[in-house]
């Protein structure tokens, strides 16, 4: 399938128009109904002037109305942009500026950060979703748009045309615009489909937030791609309120992140949750799950499998994933279908099977490129080819395992050293350690050397440094010790819990340490 994705919408509403597209709470939207809602926004889109290859923000929190708003724009050949609704207003700023939205749609919950982007930024208007706020001219209430109306019968093409830009998440400098196309998209979601084996019968449920490329292409896209139903969770928490959505609603398609799948198998399950969901895969993404935490799903949910895969904005975003068939041990699989993956040294070079070198991706789901920096883009995409900035390693069956990101590669006297070596050992060997992350930090000799910070469960007593290095002195050579364990009530973390090591590293400069 290729066009513009709103084809997606469209041939469910002409194909299967009484069934249920999204359960949200207690309503319930068939296809048909989703299909008018979409229209509607993109009825008013046209009306405000909005036409191909305009820049709409999205700055919404997960609802039906997110996802009506995402095809209302795509339908007019408009560029989504949606923006993470973590960020404070300065980081939203630059964002539409950058982007050069012309309109936002906003929640009301972050009226906070967001009230003053109309005046900061090239903004025409904002529509305001579930908000208080005192219309005008240039302020409109989302719940006041008037019914679909004079669209034309065709909608904008799609193919090579850019359908999203999502914002990277800026781990130096500024976040850059990666510009994803609907064929991107429509690649990304044939080879997924493929790899899960989705079919119509299938129930997601979305919880993540939907302005991040896993949940978009992942919760959002992906269902509609095979038909499926949707199951929409407004807020993470109360966590509870998922697992009952999961039974109620009978979810087949559970997608995450590790940090929400190390809250699950901490958590105290009833045993008729256990015996009675629908659950037949989990799939993680983002960050490793530990070696520990795969063996006790597996002992845990016997019916279902946990695939962990593997992707990147850059690549619309799913680039590896375990088969359902065969699941290897912290692997991400090998390259979903259609996609030629290769591990590289410094000069492009491919390396032998089991050497550690660059990830590189060659696709259908590599972007377009970064909006407003060419040279990124050249340095970036070379021949065709996606420069992932990850470390890694390939077995004789093509198995993706991730050792690091080059930048956190740390070089100690000439030695490479990969954190997440040693993250993995500490997390292995001390079960109350809830999360850590080890960085690079120079010495007086100004040689680079690996320092922890450690996040522990809730109550949980922090063991001794003397008794973490005696540990790891037992697994691991002495110069991949860290030098300094610190621990935090709680680390800087992204939208999908990952850490921000950059943060860490900012602490440890601004202290002198």
């Amino acid at each position: 399938m290729r066009g513009n994705l709103y084809t997606l919408l469209w041939q469910n509403a002409q194909e299967h128009p009484r069934k249920t597209a999204l359960f949200v709470d207690k309503l319930q939207l068939n296809y048909k109904e989703l299909l008018r809602e979409s229209d509607k926004v993109a009825s008013f889109l046209q009306k405000e002037g909005i036409k191909a290859g305009d820049r709409v923000a999205l700055i919404l929190s997960n609802s039906w109305e997110y996802i009506a708003t995402l095809f209302g724009v795509l339908r007019l050949g408009a560029i989504a942009v949606p923006v993470n609704t973590m960020l404070k207003s300065d980081e939203m700023e630059y964002i539409l500026k950058d982007s050069g939205a012309m309109l936002a749609f906003i929640s009301g919950k972050f009226e906070k950060e967001a009230k003053n982007l109309l005046y900061t930024t090239g903004l025409k208007k904002v529509i305001w979703h579930d908000a208080e706020v005192k219309c005008d001219a240039r302020n409109l209430r989302y719940e006041e748009m008037v019914e679909a109306k004079n669209l034309p019968k065709e909608w904008a093409k799609g193919s090579g045309e850019v359908a999203v830009i999502i914002y990277t998440s800026g781990t130096t400098g500024f976040p850059k615009g990666a510009m994803l196309t609907h064929d991107n998209f429509f690649s990304n979601l044939a080879a997924v489909t493929e790899r899960f084996k989705i079919h119509a019968k299938d129930r997601f449920i979305v919880y993540l937030p939907m302005f991040h490329a896993f949940t978009l292409t992942a919760t959002i896209l992906l269902p509609f791609y095979r038909s499926c139903s949707l199951v929409v969770i407004k807020s993470i928490l109360p966590f509870s309120n998922i697992l009952k959505q999961v039974l109620l609603k009978r979810v087949t398609i559970f997608l995450g992140v590790p940090d929400v799948y190390n809250a699950l198998i901490r958590a105290k399950l009833p045993w008729y949750f256990l015996w009675f969901n629908s659950v037949r895969i989990f799939v993680s993404g983002a960050s490793a799950l530990s070696e520990s935490t795969l063996a006790r799903y597996k002992e845990k949910f016997k019916r279902a499998v946990m695939l962990e895969g593997y992707g990147l904005s850059e690549c619309s975003p799913v680039v590896a994933a375990n088969p359902l068939e065969r699941q290897k041990v912290s692997s991400v699989g090998p390259a979903v279908p259609g996609y030629e993956v290769k591990i590289v040294d410094d000069e492009l070079m491919e390396l032998p099977v089991g050497e550690r070198g660059e990830i590189i991706v060659r696709g259908g789901c590599v972007m377009k490129g970064y909006l407003n920096h060419p040279e990124a883009t050249q340095n970036t995409i070379v021949n065709g080819w996606l420069l992932t900035g990850d470390i890694g390693k390939m077995d004789e069956e093509g198995y993706i395992y991730i050792l690091d990101r080059k930048k956190d590669l740390i070089i100690s006297k000439g030695i490479n050293i990969y954190p997440r070596e040693i993250e993995e050992a500490i997390l292995s060997g001390f079960p109350t350690v809830k999360s850590c992350a080890v960085v690079g930090w120079q010495d007086e000799s100004l040689d680079e050397i690996p320092v922890a910070f450690l996040e522990y469960e809730e109550g949980a007593k922090p063991h001794s440094e003397s008794e973490i290095k005696g540990y790891l002195k037992k697994h691991l050579a002495n110069f991949k010790i860290p030098k300094h364990l610190y621990v935090r009530d709680e680390l800087p973390k992204n939208a999908t819990g990952k850490v921000l090591k950059r943060v860490l590293k900012e602490e440890l400069k601004q202290a002198g340490l």
